[in-house]
């Protein structure tokens, strides 16, 4: 354990863990909102049992550093472009991103219900499995990001577990609040699509600072929640308005 002697490590561990979790944003929320396609009391099952799986995941592939560096190695060339398996992944998992929002957005425009009229349900696999998929491409931002800063495996584990046990600790929260604010919900949706476009233009290797998209992110939440506060204001102060026939007394 000499290298937690070491103040660089401790430097390359925090930082590390900060880009981790920020590098979480885009899969906390996209885990907040399918997760909130099960019941009530499935959902906190789903969202750890799957974050789980998901670091699970990553260590399996920082054990298999070598692989995974084989991974950007072109297998093809269509047009001028050189494809890898990263690239595939990325430009799968963003079409996947893009068509999921577009489609919840859908039904939040629309109303998602059956015949009945109750609220349509995803199974428990089916959003276990939407989250460990979507998991697993945000990953190798992840992955790429801890091999860039160290060559110490063991600071990279403890990262990703630090990071991914904080997406544990807020998912619900942070999952509730989006539940209970639909503009919010819808806001989110919109970031996705944003997010699958950039994964879509990395596969072709345009690289966009990821920066700007936090940053468009966060500035887009922090208006949104102004309008909240405002809205919830606004809403307080206005009186409520009765009907003529009511002000003028009762009806005889």
């Amino acid at each position: 354990m000499e290298i937690f002697l070491s103040p660089e490590s401790w430097i390359a561990l925090l930082t590390l863990t900060f880009l981790e979790i920020v590098l979480g944003v885009d899969n906390i929320i996209f885990i907040s909102i399918v997760s909130n396609k099960l019941p009530a009391h499935q959902q906190q099952k789903a969202r750890t049992t799957g974050l789980i799986l998901a670091l699970v995941f990553r260590i399996g592939m920082l054990l298999s550093i070598s692989w995974i560096i084989g991974f950007t190695e072109p297998l093809f060339s269509l047009f001028t472009y050189d494809f890898s398996i990263r690239d595939i992944i990325l430009l799968a998992g963003g079409i996947f991103l893009i068509f999921k929002s577009t489609v919840e957005i859908h039904h939040k425009m629309e109303g998602q219900h059956d015949e009945k009229g109750k609220k349509q349900f995803l199974t428990f696999g089916q959003v276990l499995f939407q989250i460990v998929a979507l998991d697993i491409i945000f990953s190798f931002d992840s992955i790429l990001t801890a091999i860039g800063l160290t060559e110490e495996v063991l600071l990279m584990i403890i990262a990703i577990t630090i990071s991914i046990g904080v997406m544990i600790a807020f998912a619900k929260t942070i999952s509730e609040f989006i539940k209970k604010h639909p503009t919010l919900e819808i806001l989110s949706l919109s970031f996705l699509i944003l997010i699958g476009f950039m994964l879509m233009i990395e596969a072709f290797d345009v690289h966009v600072p990821k920066g700007y998209i936090y940053f468009a992110v966060f500035f887009s939440l922090l208006v949104e929640i102004i309008n909240m506060r405002v809205r919830k204001k606004r809403d307080a102060a206005e009186p409520v308005k009765l009907r003529k026939r009511f002000e003028d007394g009762p009806v005889k």
